[in-house]
């Protein structure tokens, strides 16, 4: 045993333990089986922000401040509105939307409510039943916009949901899910059908979408992926070993990850499927090494063993495994390096996730390899002659166009550079849904009828307690209200509808010497008004703001900063009173994407260095370190430069893109350096070295992109758009990293002659 390497160590003792390790790990699989199935997904917005964001704390705030504004819009077409019949058939629906669990019934909205108000009994409530009628053109005035269209012929119910509880059930009776079901249901029955949309609900359904295409697209992608490899292997044994090594580690991190406490998030839920690319491009570089071994020799007779095979599979390829694996962990893990809490805790389950494959790699594929003598060696694929020809011409007419592919790749870099710079961010949260979605109709609805389904607020200072509402205050909030209706962003209205304290006050014709006298009385037909709009004790006051949700980044970004900015004009605030602040649902939605995207930019830089050090360390050698760095880099460039070039903007599946492929596309390059070393070292020349790489690795890797491109194909079925591009571009990029190796590996290592 003297002299052995440590590779050939490791490649025997994985083959004379490859039972115990095989039952082993089995038996860790069915362990993890129960808290792995356990694990959910937060389907909190709060969860894709820091907690120390500054856009969460205000929101946060606010929240506590006036019971929140997560509010469920459902609208129908109603004849004339205001008659009897009409407000009857209003008020029994929005009763019954009332009842559903989940919502506050106090504070729902209707124009029944408006034109029909409770009152406690008494001379007063005679009194303002018959003035009413009178006040109603004023009523509707404010109703417009909210829950009556301005021509008369829409009407909505708006619901106001009670606060999520920490022990709240994800799923089933009391959860989120169930009280928008319901919503749902009562609203297709009605006749005519309603509509629902709002912020929350969009919320709820791309989570929805994520969980449920995440689950189902993924046993879909699965099933092709193994189809494909049977076409390229034709060997149902060698179909089975990568999908035994890719369940066992997802699996295994899914159960890390519960009994650690932590939760799968919108931008976790690709583990599945990335874990899934780790794991096959890894098994197949064992595959096809081990069926070249099997062969060796020619005739059947002089092929070497297979338990030869495979322990001289393991002695070459260990090293490479591990680097390749180790090199996928720390691209993810530079994630770390994030502010939003998703964004690291993604990092850290896809670090624990390129692990889990190394072991499920080591402790399966040895025993499923050797188990039983029947279909062991992989076959080979129909035309996988041509291809190995392709390869093999390959290094040779590389090296000969060598200037111009390195004016190419030049070119190739500045086209990613100057697109990158073209990216545009979307905000529109509805573009997440295909056209056709009911999320999207129904906002359509709403936005083409109804106005804006975007509410949000700006609060500003306000009198504290045992100081009376002034009308100099008042009059402040006035004009603030006035220049928000007014402003215009791109020669359109910045809002739909601006609703303060003072125009109740103001249009109503309440009767009283002092505004106390007039909130009192407001309070006897309207009881939620106030308290929704003005809190004492903290001392704010805001003004609630509907938006359309269905505009650009740049404008819903222009709106936001413009009002806060006007704002701050009126209220900029004291020593003891922080100035006016925008927030929202909307303008957390708004600028989502952009701190998904700034923190990639962060992530990207620090999985560069990392893999530079990490190629460094695993070859010992600065200038493969270099040559590496060139072909990982460009493809992920290409990529996103393609975006900015084409425009098509920045969503939450494409704002993962950088960190996700940079993690992705090192496996080959690896695998690439190992076995040219490894011929190297057996005295061929550089040419030779390469040209058997190419012919060896290149196979492998062309074989794993090939699999895995068909089986993402099944992400183009969602409902989620993020997760279509997700699917697309993480396909483009390993098609380019596939390149990259091919191409720009060679030319680097080989470009100056020996």
């Amino acid at each position: 045993m003297t002299g052995r390497t440590v590779s050939e160590r490791v490649g025997d003792w994985l083959t004379r333990f490859r039972w115990p390790l095989l039952l082993v790990a089995a038996a860790l699989v069915a362990a993890a089986v129960a808290p792995a199935n356990r694990l959910e997904l937060e389907r909190s917005i709060e969860s894709l922000y820091s907690p120390g964001d500054p856009r969460l704390a205000a929101y946060t705030r606010s929240r506590e401040l006036f019971g929140g504004d997560e509010f469920v819009l459902v609208a129908w077409d109603q004849e004339n509105p205001t008659e009897p019949e009409s407000l009857d058939a209003i008020a029994a629906f929005a009763a019954e939307l009332s009842r559903v669990p989940g919502v506050n019934p106090a504070s729902t909205q209707d124009l029944s409510k408006v034109l029909r108000p409770a009152l406690e009994p008494g001379l007063k409530a005679v009194v303002l039943r018959r003035m009413i009628p009178l006040w109603e053109p004023q009523l509707m005035e404010l109703s417009e916009g909210v829950i009556v269209s301005a021509d008369r012929r829409t009407v909505a119910v708006v619901l106001r949901l009670t606060a999520e509880t920490p022990d709240q059930p994800i799923t089933g009776p009391g959860s989120r899910a169930e009280t928008f079901r319901e919503i749902r249901t009562l609203a297709a029955a009605h006749d005519p059908p309603a509509f629902v949309a709002g912020e929350p609900i969009q919320v709820h359904d791309a989570f929805e979408a994520v969980e449920y295409d995440g689950r189902v697209l993924f046993y879909v992608s699965l099933a092709l992926l193994g189809a494909v490899l049977l076409f390229l292997l034709r060997s149902l044994r060698w179909v089975l070993i990568p999908l035994a090594v890719v369940l066992a580690a997802i699996v295994w991190t899914r159960a890390t990850l519960e009994l650690s406490g932590l939760r799968l998030s919108m931008v976790s839920s690709m583990l599945n499927s990335l874990v899934c690319i780790v794991g096959v491009a890894t098994v197949m570089h064992v595959a096809l090494r081990f069926r070249e071994l099997r062969r060796l020799g020619g005739a059947p007779d002089s092929e070497v063993s297979t338990i030869n095979a495979l322990r001289e599979t393991f002695s070459q390829l260990a090293a490479p495994i591990f680097w390749s694996c180790a090199t996928t962990a720390a691209g993810f893990l530079s994630l770390l390096a994030a502010d939003l809490t998703p964004v690291r805790s993604f990092g850290l389950m896809m670090g624990l996730g390129a692990g889990a494959v190394l072991v499920a790699t080591l402790s399966f594929t040895p025993g499923l390899a050797l188990a039983g003598g029947f279909d062991s060696t992989p076959r080979g694929a129909p035309g996988e002659g041509l291809l190995g020809g392709l390869l093999g011409w390959g290094p040779g007419a590389i090296l000969k166009f060598k200037r111009p592919l390195a004016v190419v790749t030049v070119l190739l870099t500045v086209f990613s550079l100057t697109g990158a710079l073209r990216l545009k961010v979307e905000t529109d949260f509805s573009k997440n849904f295909k056209s056709d979605s009911e999320i999207v109709r129904s906002l359509n609805y709403i936005e083409d009828r109804l106005g804006g389904a975007g509410s949000w607020e700006v609060n500003v200072p306000a009198p504290g307690p045992g100081e009376p509402l002034r009308e100099a205050y008042l009059n402040r909030i006035r004009d603030l209200a006035a220049e928000l209706r007014a402003l215009e962003v791109g020669g359109r209205p910045a809002f739909t509808k601006v609703v303060a304290l003072t125009d109740t006050l103001d249009t109503v014709p309440l009767i009283g010497s002092s505004v106390r006298d007039r909130l009192d009385q407001l309070a006897e037909f309207a009881p939620e008004v106030e308290p929704s709009l003005y809190n004492p004790e903290a001392r704010r006051m805001r003004i609630v703001l509907r938006s359309r949700e269905r505009q650009s980044a740049g404008r819903k970004r222009a709106v936001i900063e413009r009002t806060e900015a006007l704002a701050r004009q009126h209220f900029p605030g004291t020593e003891t009173a922080k100035p006016a602040s925008a927030t929202g649902l909307f303008v957390l939605l708004t600028y989502l994407i952009e701190s998904l995207l700034r923190d990639q930019i962060v992530s990207f830089a620090w999985a560069s260095v990392g893999l530079f050090g990490m190629m460094w360390a695993a070859f010992r050698s600065l200038k493969l370190a270099v040559a590496s760095m060139l072909p990982n880099l460009l493809p992920i460039g290409l990529v996103l430069g393609g975006l900015g070039w084409i425009g098509l903007p920045v969503n939450i599946g494409t704002a993962m893109i950088a960190s996700v492929s940079v993690g992705l596309t090192v496996d080959g390059n690896v695998h690439y350096i190992a076995a040219y070393l490894r011929q190297r070292r057996l005295g061929a020349s550089r040419r030779e070295a390469l040209k058997i790489a190419h012919g060896t690795v290149g196979r492998a890797m062309t074989f794993a992109v090939l699999a895995l491109a068909c089986g993402f194909a099944a992400l183009t079925l969602s409902q989620f758009v993020p997760l279509i591009y997700f699917g697309a571009l993480v396909s483009l990029a390993m098609l380019g990293g596939l390149i990259g190796d091919l191409v720009l590996l060679p030319l680097m290592i080989g470009w100056r002659e020996e």
